[in-house]
């Protein structure tokens, strides 16, 4: 057994004091952090998390959690905290991800459901001490594309051409999330992270991974939502819910009433800033990590960004760089 293993084991053991349990794997992530779910002979399920502390660390988990669970949102319960050797022990969710579940009779649901929990999550958290999502993390984001999609996983050598155009691509964007209001941002608020409650007393979606919480656009999360790298919903559909919520963040006062013409715009480019940077993160897992099964989202993940064409011609340079990438 994995001395890591035995070591959460013993932790279960000695300061949980649950003495007889099942564990298993729960779930992967796409950083160094685990989860396992624990179970005991009395059907009791829970979750814990480890994170080994010279690579993750679990305040900011339980910090957020917190937060968001101050706000009425459904997210674990912290149980049981070792920040010292970056264990917890977590309420369990359930196993029903978004993903798993989204389909055409339930997707208007399951999503107004989600954009629901965004409202309350973008007009009442509390911003308090979280990290900015500034220029130099958005720039740093879209990097990886550059790096690790282009130049590692394809092996393209850009040329100076090329290199400058996407320098400016990524002011531009920087620049459109930074204009924005700036909210509460989970960060990874998609079809993975969000999961349908399986207890009545509790809502849905339940919310999970929300450690990586900032300060940042107000279109961040509803593009991570809507134009999710997992699950594809056409384009004319997608718009119809980016306007609704715009209007919804009117009504709360998150949106001046002036600024809704910009809102689309602000939507599709922060899609374009998040997309180039998921693309470089899938490139990154699978050759830094060995976890290939992210290779067959890129596809998907940059088909948003070509589907622009026509709408956008400053990212013209930039869906022609795309469409030279092997299929």
């Amino acid at each position: 057994m994995p001395e890591r293993l035995q070591q959460l084991q013993h932790w279960l053991t000695s300061a949980c004091e649950i003495n007889d349990f099942k564990i298993e794997p729960a779930s992967g992530d796409a950083s160094f952090r685990r989860y396992f779910r624990v179970t005991t002979p009395e059907g009791r399920s829970l979750i814990a998390m480890d994170a080994p502390p010279e690579k993750e660390s679990c305040r900011e988990f339980v910090d957020i959690a917190r937060r968001f669970a101050g706000l009425g949102l459904n997210v674990p319960g912290i149980l049981q905290e070792d920040h010292e050797n970056g264990f917890l022990l977590l309420d369990d969710l359930g196993n029903r991800l978004y993903l798993s579940e989204l389909d055409e009779s339930n997707v208007e649901r399951y999503y107004g459901d989600a954009l629901s929990a965004l409202m309350v999550l973008q007009a009442t958290c509390d911003t308090a001490n979280l990290p900015a999502y500034d220029e130099q993390l958005l720039i740093n984001e879209m990097e990886l594309f550059r790096e690790w999609l282009v130049t590692q996983h394809y092996r393209q050598t850009l040329t100076d051409d090329q290199n400058i155009m996407l320098d400016n691509v990524f002011s531009l964007l920087a620049a459109n999330a930074l204009e924005q209001p700036q909210v509460c941002v989970h960060r990874d608020y998609h079809s993975r992270n969000l999961m349908v409650s399986e207890q009545a007393d509790r809502p849905t979606p339940g919310i999970i991974d929300f450690q990586d919480a900032v300060i940042g656009p107000i279109t961040y999360d509803l593009v991570s939502l809507i134009k999710d790298c997992y699950i594809r919903w056409p384009r004319h559909r997608v718009v119809d819910w980016a306007k609704g919520y715009a209007q919804l963040c009117i009504q709360s006062g998150l949106l001046r009433p002036e600024q809704e013409d910009n809102f689309l715009r602000w939507f599709d480019l922060m899609g374009v800033q998040r997309h180039l940077k998921a693309a470089g993160i899938f490139a990154r897992l699978s050759i830094r990590d060995g976890k290939y099964g992210y290779l067959a989202d890129i596809p998907r993940t940059l088909s948003y960004i070509t589907e622009l064409k026509d709408e956008y011609p400053e990212l013209k340079d930039l869906i022609s760089l795309i469409e030279t990438l092997p299929a």
